[in-house]
């Protein structure tokens, strides 16, 4: 019989991401409610709160990026890489290849966070979903997730346990996957320390961010959850997983099918049709190895229902898996075009998005951490009413969340497309902003629930743990690996592969790499995807600072800049978007989600508005637009224009193809001058008097560009 070797399992590294999880977790759904109220309560808002030449905004648009930052990197990542070094270690029968890495990666993503908690809420964003973090702290996540990487890959290389548990194999997926996405996506040209603008421009730009922005989905909220789901609920349950052959068809079928989904997030746009093809197949395609996966969490449980009825731990995790399954069954439904062209803009995708989030991440992550919490600290769980009281209320806080969401979501595109008898737009956009208020306040109940569950968790467990006391280094002992080993009859193919870490991974990458090479290069190489459009003309210094200012106020989480080929659309704001119209934008603005109008053609005569009306309505929105729910950004008539920042801007924008003239920077800043001084001057007329460098003046410059390029090219045609 083979020796044992004795060795420790490092539970403190587990502990500190499991309290990093809960506290972070109540951070960013503290802030989640706090801008769910924002729609009720616009008066909340508070912008303009003076840092030197920065102001901080605790408005919507700069506070909703720190929400999603924070659930998804802090609460949702700390709990992903708690599951993973747990369960990593157990599955390999070893302890984690450097306590040094562990550490080095949890102070570092901890660090991290902080980073992004100071700068968005000082306006230093990227304005890319998901992706706001500037070009700093994106070298920072690349290192950080470096040393993730190497640590796990390491100890899969020293580990006790021949053949890699499914789980595993999704870890690997993730990591492998993530920094493709994240290196891909945060190509970005340094402006400044805090600024940058991404490399790529308009129709490339919006296909690179939501190939990121859906894979950011699957790859960091969804397969490392896979992994967590298939080590935790046969633990939960004390019983083995229901198919390992599934287990086989779920992994690959999802990595290889999930890459080519994100083109669904922009049907009906200026997105080439091919691209958008592709995108609908397979995220259509994808409900088949999704539900796979959700049928082998679920009947892992067979003949263990009774214990689901007693188990708090139990009920969180069937709720996150049938959350998942909801999810995952509603994404392929929404890539359908005539699903889109009523759901896409939406509070529709709000409740999907969240569905998601609260019952799949949340729920799961809940049901984790009271497993695990006791075993670390070798006791019992300290109040087990508690932990159904908090099954019970967050349950109900997805339910009043998501339900008046749906409702929303369906409402807003019904009253969008609808049109009189006479044939004229049947309400104003303001009428739907207005209609939406009760369904944002109950929204807001649903979470304030869901944030009372978690508070009332992070309690429980606390005290659980005052309650214990921590295994650092718990005791264990394995066989070591044998370096020959003697293969079994009838052994399933699969098993080759899963004993070959490093083949493993290199297979792992190609799988991922086909979809984005073949979605992503053509769109770059082939002209013809984007053709462009002769009256389109690069912007003034002025709308280029306007435009940044945009960015910064996080304008583009509340108003698109599309529009897609529908009537009402069209009568509403004017011809459909061109692929032609952004090759001059660093970052793309789209937008996913009209809270507000959409300004693609904001500027154009059937749109416009004079300066003074732009003027009013960001001193006062809801007095030249009664019910608007915008904040209000008075700050900005007083806040000087960074006006020594843009020749490093234009110079920028010129090495990335705008063709600004050799030299233009030493002079940008005249022109600047001379238009601010006409929009002043236009202000002036109507008695408003402002100071010559407000940043009041470029946002203006800026709004009232907008759509008129194309607006001349039309003209032009017209005449012709």
């Amino acid at each position: 019989m083979q020796a044992l070797e004795k060795f420790q399992y490092d539970n403190k590294i587990v502990r500190n991401f499991a309290f990093a999880t809960i506290i972070w977790g109540v951070v960013g759904m503290l802030v989640g409610l706090w801008i769910a109220l924002l729609m009720v309560f616009p008066q909340w808002n508070i912008g303009g709160i003076g840092v030197g030449k920065e102001t901080i905004g605790l408005t919507f648009g700069r506070l909703r990026p720190l929400h999603t930052n924070a659930v998804i990197f802090a609460f949702v990542g700390n709990g992903i890489f708690m599951g993973v070094y747990y369960s990593l270690q157990r599955l390999l029968k070893t302890r984690m290849a450097s306590d040094m890495l562990s550490k080095i990666h949890f102070w570092g993503w901890q660090l991290i966070i902080v980073a992004a908690a100071l700068t968005l809420p000082l306006g230093m964003t990227s304005g890319k979903e998901y992706a706001e973090l500037e070009w700093p702290i994106d070298i920072a996540i690349t290192i950080i997730w470096v040393v993730f990487g190497w640590n796990m890959f390491a100890t899969i290389l020293k580990r006790r346990e021949r053949h890699l548990y499914v789980a595993i194999w999704f870890y690997i997926a993730t990591f492998v996957t993530v920094a493709v996405l994240h290196l891909v996506n945060s190509f970005e040209l340094p402006v400044s320390i805090l600024q940058s603008y991404s490399w790529y421009a308009g129709v490339q730009d919006a296909l690179v961010q939501w190939w990121y922005g859906h894979n950011a989905v699957a790859f960091f909220l969804t397969t490392p959850y896979l992994g967590l789901m298939y080590y935790y609920m046969p633990k939960a349950a004390n019983r083995p997983v229901f198919s390992y052959k599934l287990s086989i068809i779920h992994f690959w079928a999802l990595i290889f099918l999930y890459i080519w989904a994100g083109p669904h997030h922009l049907l009906y746009t200026a997105l080439p049709n091919w691209a958008q093809s592709l995108g609908i197949v397979f995220s259509f395609t994808l409900i088949f190895p999704s539900w796979g996966g959700m049928i082998n969490g679920l009947l892992t449980l067979r003949g263990a229902w009774d214990k689901v009825r007693e188990d708090v731990i139990l009920k969180f995790m069937v709720v996150a898996v049938t959350a998942y399954g909801m999810a995952t069954f509603e994404g392929p439904m929404l890539s359908l075009k005539t699903v889109n062209a009523i759901s896409h803009f939406t509070d529709w995708t709000i409740a999907h998005v969240h569905v998601g989030g609260l019952g799949w991440n949340g729920m799961l992550t809940f049901g984790i951490l009271y497993w695990l919490i006791p075993r670390i600290f070798k006791t019992e769980l300290f109040s087990k009413r508690l932990a159904n009281f908090h099954f019970w209320i967050a349950t109900l806080g997805i339910i009043f969340y998501a339900v008046p969401m749906y409702w929303a979501g369906f409402q807003q595109a019904s009253m969008w497309k609808q049109f009189t008898d006479a044939g004229q737009l049947k309400y104003q956009f303001i009428e739907t902003v207005t209609y939406m208020k009760p369904f944002y306040a109950i929204r807001s109940f649903g979470g304030f629930l869901f944030l009372v569950g978690a508070i009332v968790m992070m309690y429980n467990l606390f005290m659980t743990a005052k309650k214990g006391k921590l295994v650092a280094n718990e005791d264990a002992e394995a066989p070591a690996l044998q370096k020959t080993f003697t293969q079994h009859a009838g052994e399933h193919w699969h098993r080759k592969i899963e004993r070959r870490p490093v083949p493993f991974l290199i297979a792992t990458l190609v799988v991922i790499l086909i979809g984005g090479i073949i979605e992503l290069v053509p769109t770059f190489l082939i002209k013809s995807n984007v053709p462009t459009i002769s009256s389109v003309k690069p912007y003034t210094p002025l709308e280029l600072q306007g435009r940044d200012i945009y960015r910064r106020e996080g304008c583009y989480t509340c108003h698109s800049q599309m529009v897609r080929p529908f009537r009402s659309e069209t009568e509403r704001y004017g011809e459909y978007s061109k692929a032609g119209e952004f090759v001059y934008d660093h970052p793309f603005q789209w937008g996913s989600k009209r809270t507000g109008p959409d300004l693609a053609r904001e500027g154009t005569l059937n749109l416009k508005k004079t300066d003074s009306w732009h003027f009013n309505h960001m001193d006062d929105p809801q007095a030249i637009s009664p019910g608007s729910i915008m904040p209000a950004y008075s700050f900005m008539l007083d806040h000087e224009l960074d006006t020594a920042s843009t020749p490093a801007k234009i110079k920028a924008m010129r090495t990335m193809g705008v063709p600004y003239a050799e030299g233009y920077e030493y002079s940008a800043n005249k022109d600047l001058v001379n238009q601010a001084a006409k929009i002043q001057s236009n202000l002036l007329k109507d008695s408003i008097r402002v100071k010559p460098n407000a940043e009041i003046l470029a946002i203006i410059a800026y709004l009232q560009r907008l759509g008129t390029d194309t607006e001349k090219n039309k003209i032009a045609e017209n005449k012709n």
